[in-house]
């Protein structure tokens, strides 16, 4: 049953990869038949982002009342909707109607599966579930591209991404009893595992709130820099190299692919690694390795070896974000776990919303060639954060338990 259910939670953040990158893809095809100025893309995604940070900031509470398999189903069933809705939609408004049920049931699903499978599985399976967003993520702007280049409608792109959501609310419906027999078959998971039992952060203080805890607001620093890094190089990684490496569009586009294609093999080998290393050196060895990809990009090296430093950074991002998630309950104990992971998914979402935005509202005004100098102050931003938690771990002798609030699989 444990596994059966695994499967079922990859198949989940692969639909949840799915439509993430798909507006991008059919925009310019959607421009032209709502004759809509093209800031309003910049619009929807900002609706979007907003339901997410929204749903994650009161996915604690959601989850606690109603339970991670009932949330999932909820949420993938709005998502589902929100995208028939966008085939249907005759103007922008309703475009912009559907896209408040697609970021809500989006950052549910996201901060329920993660917490999920921090409190459940083990390190290894955390890697891989980001693993499978990737593959969601590929093959979300595969599947547009081909009803855009064949039939030049993106319409049929949205109800098709749509129909594969669909079908996965029809498992999650017969499959939520799983989801309870699972959890009680275990005699484990209802006990804190022993190596965290009463050292976590007062937690077991009455009136404490989860960000009264030591140690949340720097986690929360630390995500808030790693989602403004990663959703930063792929914006603006292509303008800077076309801008300031002379680089030619299409070589500057398959560039920035391999940095996407650094993450998702990154996070696949890493979750082969952590069976044995830490989660804790895991996320420093990958900061170092994204900082060092970035300094190369400052250093007056020949054009070619930009590349290197994009798939650096996109192997040293790669197990930074899983582990981060994985070691939750652990950090800051189980009880608090679902509240911080969803606060932590909204720091995150806020990161990749708002920092790339950011960065090229400073280079309207200045050049592009600011981007390595920022993505490093970024990089080492997360880096102090991670290390200054790292201590404060150490002292409550939290840090080096590897996998220690997993207890299955």
């Amino acid at each position: 049953m444990t596994t059966f259910l695994l499967v079922i939670i990859y198949l989940a953040f692969i639909s949840l990869g799915l439509p993430d990158s798909l507006l991008g893809v059919a925009w310019p095809t959607m421009q032209s038949d709502y004759g809509a100025p093209l800031e309003t893309a910049g619009l929807l995604f900002m609706t979007i982002a907003g339901g997410t940070i929204i749903s994650s900031l009161a996915s604690g509470r959601i989850l606690k009342r109603f339970g991670t398999g009932n949330v999932t189903f909820v949420s993938c069933l709005m998502t589902a909707g929100a995208l028939l809705g966008f085939h249907f939609a005759p103007s922008v408004i309703w475009l912009v109607v559907c896209a408040i049920p697609l970021g809500l049931g989006a950052g549910a699903v996201d901060s329920g599966l993660n917490d999920y499978v921090a409190t459940h599985y083990k390190a290894h399976h955390m890697s891989w579930l980001h693993c499978f967003w990737g593959v969601g993520a590929t093959f979300g702007p595969i599947i547009m591209a081909q009803f855009i280049s064949g039939q030049n409608s993106w319409r049929d792109g949205y109800f098709a991404i749509s129909g594969i959501q669909f079908a996965l609310v029809v498992i999650l419906f017969f499959t939520l009893p799983l989801w309870n027999r699972v959890t009680t078959s275990n005699n484990t998971l209802n006990e804190e595992p022993e190596a965290t039992k009463g050292t976590s952060f007062n937690e077991d203080a009455k009136d404490i709130k989860p960000l009264q805890i030591k140690g949340v607001k720097l986690a929360l620093i630390s995500f808030l820099f790693y989602c403004g890094v990663e959703s930063t190089v792929g914006l603006w990684g292509s303008s800077y190299l076309v801008n300031v490496k002379d680089i030619p569009v299409a070589v500057a586009a398959q560039w920035v692919s391999f940095y996407y294609a650094g993450i998702t093999v990154g996070r696949f080998i890493t979750g082969f690694i952590t069976f044995k290393i830490s989660n804790s050196t895991l996320i420093r060895v990958g900061q170092i390795i994204a900082l060092s990809g970035a300094i190369l990009l400052i250093l007056p090296f020949p054009s070619s070896l930009s590349l290197v430093g994009f798939i650096m950074i996109g192997l040293g991002l790669a197990p930074i974000f899983p582990c981060m998630l994985h070691e939750t309950p652990t950090r800051f104990g189980k009880k608090h776990s679902q509240k911080i992971m969803g606060y932590q998914m909204a720091i995150a979402y806020t990161g990749s919303t708002f920092m790339p935005p950011i960065l090229g509202l400073i280079a309207s005004h200045s050049t592009i060639g600011i981007f390595p100098f920022c993505i490093v102050v970024f990089v080492a931003a997360m880096l102090l954060s991670s290390e200054k938690l790292n201590n404060l771990l150490k002292k409550k002798g939290l840090l080096n338990r590897k996998d220690a609030s997993s207890t299955a699989f």
